[in-house]
């Protein structure tokens, strides 16, 4: 599988253009994502009637080397525990241009191949997820099983193939977990839905990331609702975007000591 660059958003000439939605053809789905300044967490909370106590709990752990060898490679390797479901776990690789999966893995059941965007770039990836009981990733994270127990034989082989030499899944550092509240709600005027996730660090910072799924033929024009939209409710769409798991694996990994 070839890995390409993530492409910026800004400008777009005709031939970035013509990649972005080369890429988006060969996608499941887009996700488009917004990430909301700190100072107007509570101005959008009130202006989209998101009502907090409607959120789902869970908790994200990440597991990779304290140098974030596997992020340099583009690998995200995630286990979760969800409210009310299952634990599942996900490896996932990015950037991918979706021609270049193999066939095998392009049309396996757990397989998604997304375009996410945001203001200022986007980026495709392709995701192996696996449900899994309810204490798995409890009982991994209390060290009473081995994290290579919580994902699949496909997922362990797509980790070997694109995992530097030498990294072991058993080998890897628990960053994490991380608290999250996740809101799903289809606010009034305006006709899909949107999720919020609340990410919180033990430092007390905050990510609020809003965001919505459509299908690729539709990206542009959402996309054009959802800034309309959210723009007529005082969002701030101006704000720096903030990734969670590159946030996320960066906060962890200088805290591996518990400082």
């Amino acid at each position: 599988m070839t890995v390409t660059t993530d492409t910026r958003l800004v400008a777009l000439d005709d031939e970035d253009l013509h990649q972005l939605l080369t890429l988006a053809s060969g996608c499941d789905s887009v996700e488009l994502k917004l990430t909301v300044p700190d100072s107007h967490h509570r101005s959008t909370i009130l202006s989209l009637g998101m009502d907090p106590l409607d959120s789902q709990v869970r908790l994200v752990a990440f597991f990779d080397t304290p140098e974030l060898a596997l992020n340099r490679h583009g690998l995200v390797v995630r286990a979760r525990r969800v409210q009310g479901r299952g634990d599942d776990s996900v490896i996932k690789l990015r950037p991918v241009r979706p021609q270049d999966i193999p066939r095998h893995l392009r049309h396996a059941p757990n397989v998604v191949v997304e375009l996410d965007a945001m203001p200022g770039g986007y980026v495709v990836s392709a995701t192996l997820k696996e449900r899994l009981g309810t204490t798995d990733v409890k009982r991994c994270l209390a060290g009473e099983r081995p994290v290579r127990k919580l994902f699949s034989k496909p997922q362990r082989a797509f980790f070997k193939r694109h995992a530097p030499d030498g990294i072991e899944l058993d080998t890897l550092s628990v960053l994490g977990p991380i608290f999250v509240l996740k809101l799903a709600f289809v606010p009034e005027d305006f006709r899909r839905k949107l999720v919020a996730e609340m990410w919180l660090y033990p430092d007390g910072a905050r990510i609020l990331e809003l965001s919505t799924k459509c299908a690729p033929p539709e990206m542009f024009q959402v996309a054009a609702e959802a800034r309309a939209f959210l723009g007529r409710r005082g969002v701030d769409l101006s704000g720096e975007q903030q990734t969670k798991t590159r946030t996320t694996l960066e906060y962890f990994s200088q805290h591996l000591d518990g400082a």
